[in-house]
């Protein structure tokens, strides 16, 4: 298995370069060469196979002979043993919905899949190469305390993570900053989360500072990000499937980034049986507008009561147009050119209706959002996240009748109190790992969103 960018000057790079490059030095996103396909038979077998196991079947098919399977099979075991429930995202039923819990795992939110994944690897490679590595990212909210969970305490690894300051939840702020491991340095920016992953990208783009400082990235930028989040939707497939008899799931997934989504899109590539990939966002809808009328146009950043999702700009949106243009490097890297400059992006009326072929989408506002959690809770007693819910008002609506719709659950309603205190009257349940959050002693840095001031702080404070 190799690996190529979209933008098409870097290819021939095996797995484990392409971990360790991150953002192609190109300037585009990494993919597989060719996508490996899943057999009816394979699936079928996922029925009797328990989380790890299936993520091992199926990460094993993308490192090729690049990496010993009884190492990959132990690093896969090591990642997952950190979560709180057997089944590591379980599925639940209320009211006709399947819900995919993925929050059981160390900060309580679906980036723990993947980055509980990446953290290991990074460890796994650096030891293997005798290297040290500094990762940079930026988050809205969830990435930040995963990624910072996944590589806290390792040696070879310092970690910089900034968030946009008091725009994250209280509790996802205080995941981050009191993590006070000698490894890990929380800058929180003024600015917004496309600010940091604009401070990311650039960073990234300067090849002199990324080699001098060994940069690593854990933004979904990295495939392995994206490659540990195909693993969830078969395993939901097997569970769902094997209760309903039903040939064709629809996932609902609330999504910011385009990360999430973009996973699901590759499953179905691989051979997954989905009948509509639907796409929900808060009012932060360029993604919904891109699906529905073509128009990929940033606009201001609002505040809403799903953080994580307050996005403009989509890091993993070039992944997909790579193959709405039929993986054409070169008109993609002119598309993106012209992007860098204008902020917008229109499509024609044959990719247009090529997109919706792939997607549903809909926009939920926050008053929409306060209503789905209020009525789901008095419906069901379920208690759903803000971002949750935006997917299962989403996956309501637009499912199909005769198809069972599985709804992507990707943080406990804990991480958001406010918002579930607003719609349902009290304050959910605090988990364990919650509890005396904010006695903690805290660490973090206020730091203006310029590129240059990250970077001297970056070399300052590198391993």
């Amino acid at each position: 298995m190799r690996y190529m960018s979209t933008r098409g000057q870097v290819r021939n790079l095996s797995f484990k370069d392409a971990v360790m490059m991150g953002l192609a030095d190109d300037g585009g996103l990494l993919l597989p060469e060719q996508i490996p396909a899943i057999s009816p038979q394979q699936l079928a077998s996922y029925r009797q196979m328990s989380y790890p196991q299936i993520a091992f079947d199926i990460i094993s098919r993308f490192t090729g002979d690049d990496f010993n399977l009884t190492d990959l099979k132990a690093l896969i075991d090591r990642s997952y043993a950190t979560f709180d429930h057997p089944d590591i995202t379980p599925v639940v039923k209320q009211d006709g919905v399947y819900i995919l819990e993925l929050f059981h795992g160390p900060t309580l939110a679906f980036k723990d899949v993947a980055l509980q994944f990446l953290g290991n690897l990074f460890e796994y490679l650096l030891e293997e190469r005798n290297q040290k590595m500094n990762i940079l990212g930026a988050t809205s909210g969830d990435t930040g305390s995963a990624a910072i969970y996944g590589v806290r305490g390792k040696e070879r690894i310092n970690i910089f993570i900034m968030h946009p300051h008091g725009k994250v939840s209280p509790i996802q702020e205080l995941q981050m900053t009191t993590v006070t491991d000698a490894n890990v340095f929380n800058l929180a920016i003024r600015g917004t989360f496309d600010d940091g992953q604009r401070i990311v990208k650039e960073t990234f783009g300067d090849l002199e500072f990324k080699g001098r400082y060994s940069l690593g990235a854990v933004n979904s930028i990295n495939w392995a990000r994206v490659l540990a989040q195909i693993v969830y939707y078969f395993y939901a497939y097997s569970r769902v499937q094997q209760e309903t008899g039903c040939k064709n799931l629809d996932f609902s997934v609330p999504t910011g980034n385009f990360g999430d989504i973009f996973a699901g899109y590759m499953a179905k590539r691989m051979g997954l049986p989905v009948g509509k990939l639907i796409l929900a966002t808060n009012e932060n809808n360029i993604l919904s507008r891109f699906v529905l009328n073509g128009d990929y146009s940033v606009g201001t950043v609002v505040e809403t009561l799903s953080p994580s999702m307050d996005i403009q700009i989509a890091s993993n949106f070039e992944r997909y147009l790579f193959y709405l243009l039929d993986e054409d490097s070169d008109a993609l890297r002119s598309l993106m050119e012209n992007f860098a400059l204008t902020k917008s992006l229109q499509f024609d009326i044959q990719q247009q209706a090529r997109v919706r072929q792939d997607f549903g989408a809909l926009t939920v506002d926050k008053a929409a959002t306060i209503d789905q959690i209020r009525d789901f809770y008095q419906r069901t007693g379920y208690v759903l996240d803000p971002h949750t819910a935006v997917g299962v008002r989403a996956g309501e609506q637009l499912g199909g009748t005769d198809t069972p719709i599985v709804c992507l659950a990707t943080a406990h309603p804990a991480k958001f109190g406010d918002a579930v205190q607003r719609a349902i009257g009290r304050a959910p349940e605090m988990p364990a790992s919650l509890q005396g959050i904010e006695q903690r002693e805290k660490r973090c840095e206020l730091i203006e969103s310029d590129t240059e001031l990250v970077k001297q702080y970056v070399a300052n404070h590198a391993i």
